[in-house]
């Protein structure tokens, strides 16, 4: 039996043709191991990016959980290195703007460097060019640029977002600058402190960004406000973050009245300004605790108590009362502590033993208002302002009555606290125990 060619060829085609299949199946077979693989590895990655994803967002979500509790504690919070570096180069430049006149100044022998009224307002003078306000803690001293610092304010009041920079002057010409800012509805504060190295050098001493707790800003013209602080249990001591600066400068008058008729007296050692009395009811004020204020009022020096080992002498004490006061020497001898046998009334410094501190008895007293009467007398309306804790321009309102002289001296008649303000501070103590109030 004959096979015919094309029989022929397809059998010898038979064994090649198996061949490519088997190739193929084995490609086939690599190529599906291939793409498995291939799947594993991009699955693999994908559950990589997605652990790094989730690692990422967690470490995010954990730094804004830190940065939300930092910013609800409102203390020690975290400042931005350009920010930093902009206030501390901002200190040192406008320290370098009044060098020649601290380096001038007398600063005395002592160690720690206090310089004088006049040299640290010659500072704020210069500063003020900045165009940035700028106070002093002289007394009663003006803030320069103040209208910028009265405007941010009251936008602050109104619920506008802005940010404003102020400087401070310090005693001994060190420098502070604190840039507030509200964002319509939190205010916070950034304080830099730099001052003198021993070559005569600006340093940076603290950087500190807080949250202000509470503010205000009075009529007045008072800025008052309470940072956010360590409290207890994080701390065992108070932390006081209160702080008060006075915007609007006094008049002139009520400058001059403050500080010839009751700065020098206060609301601490003395009751002559924190209760009720008039001529009728003399027997109220505390003499003997009153006599060194007068004494310094009237001899511009500190009482030297010293110099009255065995008490102050009648003559000597009877007078200055009765300058101040509507009062005779028969009625002081009955109302103060006198001793007889001597002919002295006792003196008492004021310690720990014959007082309790109180924030009321930090404060200053600040005339507000002057009314001529018409028998010629003059009453000064006065607020008691307490800028520690408390953080209150008018602790209490009181109306001072004052008769002036010819020769520009004067006497106290009388003291009426409105108000019943009289209930919200605290009973005065008088410093000598024979003494019963």
């Amino acid at each position: 039996m004959e096979v015919n060619d094309r029989d022929r060829t397809k059998k010898s085609e038979l064994p090649e043709m198996a061949g490519k299949k088997d190739d193929i199946m084995v490609f086939k077979k690599k190529y599906i191991l291939l793409v498995i693989v291939l799947i594993f590895v991009c699955l693999a990655c994908v559950c990589i990016r997605k652990n790094e994803i989730k690692k990422r967002y967690f470490q995010e979500d954990s730094e804004k959980f830190i940065l939300s509790e930092e910013k609800k504690k409102g203390f020690d919070l975290p400042v931005d290195r350009q920010e930093r570096e902009e206030a501390e180069n901002d200190c040192k430049r406008v320290m370098e703007l009044y060098r020649n006149i601290y380096e001038q100044a007398d600063k005395g022998e002592a160690a720690n460097v206090v310089l004088s009224d006049k040299i640290i307002l010659e500072i704020q003078n210069k500063v003020k060019e900045t165009g940035c306000p700028v106070y002093t803690m002289v007394l009663h001293s003006d803030m320069e640029n103040h209208n910028k610092m009265n405007n941010f304010l009251k936008e602050c009041m109104d619920g506008k977002s802005g940010v404003i920079v102020v400087y401070e002057i310090h005693s001994d010409g060190s420098i502070g600058r604190m840039k507030y800012i509200y964002d319509e509805m939190d205010m916070y504060v950034l304080s830099v402190n730099a001052d003198w190295n021993k070559e005569s050098k600006p340093g940076i001493t603290y950087v500190t960004y807080n949250r202000i707790k509470e503010w205000r800003y009075s009529d007045k013209g008072w800025f008052c406000y309470k940072l956010c602080v360590p409290e207890y249990p994080e701390v065992t001591e108070m932390v006081d973050g209160s702080c008060m600066i006075r915007i609007k400068p006094m008049t002139g008058e009520l400058r001059e009245m403050t500080e010839k008729c009751v700065m020098g007296l206060g609301y601490q050692g003395n009751n002559l300004l924190c209760s009720n009395w008039d001529a009728a009811h003399l027997d109220r004020l505390d003499y003997n605790g009153m006599y060194e204020y007068l004494y310094a009022m009237k001899y511009k020096k500190k009482f030297e108590a010293e110099d009255y080992p065995n008490g102050i002498s009648k003559e000597e004490f009877e007078s200055l009362i009765m300058e101040y006061l509507p009062i005779t020497a028969q009625e002081i001898q009955k109302y103060a502590v006198f001793d007889e046998d001597n002919q002295t009334y006792v003196y008492a410094q004021l310690g720990c033993l014959n007082y309790s501190p109180t924030f009321f008895g930090t404060s200053l007293p600040e005339v507000t208002e002057v009314k001529e009467n018409e028998d010629g007398t003059v009453t000064l309306t006065v607020d008691a302002v307490c800028d520690t804790v408390i953080c209150d321009d008018t602790v209490i309102t009181h109306e001072l009555t004052v008769r002036f002289a010819e020769d520009g001296s004067f006497r106290y008649l009388g003291n009426n606290i409105l108000n019943n303000g009289i209930r919200n501070i605290p009973d005065y103590q008088y410093r000598i125990s024979m003494r019963q109030s």
